[in-house]
């Protein structure tokens, strides 16, 4: 009979041929190009359909668009609250007076009486949608809030359609399709008439693209060792953070939203060439059957690391039959019958619904803190590149404790924490800005520390023939969290605090619910739905050796 997948060994294997060589370091290289692609496109909205600042146009005082934005007769026309100009409001000129001769002193405007304005003076030359589509005043506010929205909407629909994909197709064709789609439809949206072509495309974007941050992911975390992990996740997190803060540089060096969306999407469509390079999931392969094609990659990553097979590793890989091993991988590998038996185990579903939950509130989380930075007290692009880089100290301190610890402690104490700093954040006295922004970046450190032990623990807490499909599954459900991160300004003017209570509330909550999860430390990727769910018993087992002993 020949070897079924579950008789290989590949973590085993991968020891042999080097848990972290040559040739897993030329496939980060080319992953690392889709996670920044991926920050890029995923958070490019902050700046396109960021908020400005500007003020009513004043006729007879103010010479045209390019008039300054603090005049020295503005307290006279325009309200003015904590020193900042009402953006859509002016005070009503007096009727005598002439738009034509007006001096702009006090006694020619009612300072009673307001009026609406339709035509505006903004603080700087920055071109966004704001200007470009006259999306101004309160009662537009809706319009730009929905831009991020819509983003997300988009890859919450496509996220569980692109993982079937890639568990059914291979994950490098799903990779190669979301890296062009995203990039053309991008290239497309610099070049949008209205806000109505914008957002549509603004959907059409992540609807394809939406899946290559976790595509990348598992391409390149499947082929490095147990022992690697965590630094093969870590170089994929800091390639992220360090993308985020090349996009606050990018957004700050070019001011006009379409040609900064030419600058992030261009280099997707240069970059295909290179990702054609790719190298298809062995795990995959495996589960799919294709042994010859999976050992034709371990002997060419064997061979670039200066390794050799061992005999039983090349035996393992040889099938007595073809056409016995071919049969024998079309009855077991059918992926609708393997779905539709891995969800008949309710301890399944319950680690998917408990996974779930978990992305959601790291996503809204993560998202939430990430979009309001901008909103922040001094420069926009300064706050979010410095929002973005103290992700760093955070994915160093998970190299130093994940392995030591743990995936569970570590993901459950950095959820509590992050939930405590953003109730701590509401008792800071006014005016005490640093101490703000100290509780805000600690935060996002923690919950970033939080999002990148997530990503790898749910590899490692999956089988590898659903991997990429629960994945999805559990990304679609974050996805509701960056789908409500954008309106969190909006539930601020119901309740001041209510965003960050909502964020500590539902922080905590998470940490104390990933107690449920089996420890991953140092353990093989489970292969089968069987070995996934085993591992509670294993740690159990373990637990029960070390009080014997």
């Amino acid at each position: 009979m020949p070897k079924s997948e579950d008789d290989i060994d590949l973590d085993g294997v991968l020891n042999e041929i080097g848990q972290f060589g040559r040739f897993q370091i030329r496939q980060y290289g080319l992953m690392v190009i889709p996670i920044i692609l991926n920050a890029f496109f995923t958070l490019s909205y902050v700046f396109t359909a960021g908020n400005l600042n500007y003020r009513c146009e004043v006729p007879g005082c103010d010479n045209g668009p390019t008039a300054a934005f603090y005049p020295e007769w503005l307290n006279n026309t325009v309200p003015i609250v904590n020193g900042i100009p009402a953006q859509c409001e002016r005070f009503r000129p007096i009727t005598n007076a002439s738009a034509d001769n007006l001096l702009c002193d006090a006694d020619e405007f009612d300072r009673r009486t307001i009026i609406q304005c339709d035509s505006f003076i903004y603080e700087n030359d920055e071109v966004t949608i704001v200007n470009d589509f006259n999306i101004t005043c309160p009662h537009n506010d809706w319009k730009l809030t929905l831009v991020g929205t819509i983003n997300n909407v988009g890859q919450f629909v496509a996220l569980p359609i692109a993982g079937y994909i890639s568990d059914r197709f291979g994950r490098r064709l799903v990779l190669l399709l979301s890296v062009a789609g995203s990039a053309i439809f991008g290239v497309i949206r610099s070049f949008a008439s209205s806000y109505e072509m914008f957002i549509v495309l603004e959907f059409l974007d992540p609807l394809i693209g939406s899946t290559m941050y976790t595509t990348a992911f598992v391409l390149a975390l499947e082929l490095v060792g147990p022992k690697m992990r965590v630094t093969g996740n870590n170089i994929i997190s800091c390639a992220f953070s360090f993308a985020e803060a090349g996009l606050g540089l990018l957004a700050m060096l070019l001011r006009n939203w379409r040609h900064l969306l030419r600058a992030l999407y261009i280099p997707g469509i240069v970059s295909m060439p290179l990702l054609w390079m790719t190298t298809e999931s062995v795990r995959w392969l495996l589960s799919k059957g294709q042994r010859e094609k999976a050992f034709d990659i371990l002997k060419r990553a064997a061979k670039m690391n200066r390794k050799t097979l061992s005999p039983a590793a090349i035996e393992s890989f040889c099938p007595t039959s073809d056409n016995e091993s071919r049969s024998e991988m079309l009855e077991n590998n059918n992926f609708f019958s393997v779905l539709t038996n891995a969800f008949k185990n309710r301890r399944l579903i319950l680690r998917v619904i408990n996974c779930s939950f978990c992305w959601l509130t790291n996503v809204l989380v993560y998202f939430g803190l990430s979009l309001n930075s901008v909103s922040l007290a001094g420069d926009k692009y300064l706050n979010f590149i410095l929002v973005s880089l103290i992700e760093l100290p955070g994915f160093l301190i998970m190299q130093l404790i994940l392995d030591r610890v743990g995936r569970r402690v570590t993901l459950c104490t950095t959820m509590i924490l992050c939930g405590l700093f953003c109730f701590l954040s509401e008792f800071i006295p006014t005016g005490n800005h640093w101490l703000s922004l100290v509780l805000f970046l600690a935060g996002k450190m923690t919950i970033t520390m939080s999002f990148g032990t997530l990503y790898i623990y749910t590899v490692e807490i999956f089988p590898t023939n659903l991997r990429q499909s629960l994945l999805s599954v559990c990304s679609m459900f974050g996805r509701i969290g960056s789908m409500i991160a954008p309106q969190t300004p909006l539930l601020a003017k119901v309740w001041a605090p209510l965003p960050m209570v909502i964020f500590g509330s539902i922080g905590i909550a998470s940490g104390l619910a990933i107690l449920e999860f089996p420890e991953t430390l140092n353990t093989q990727l489970p292969n089968t739905v069987e070995e996934a769910m085993n591992m509670e018993n294993d740690e159990q087992e373990n637990k029960g050796r070390e009080r014997l002993a």
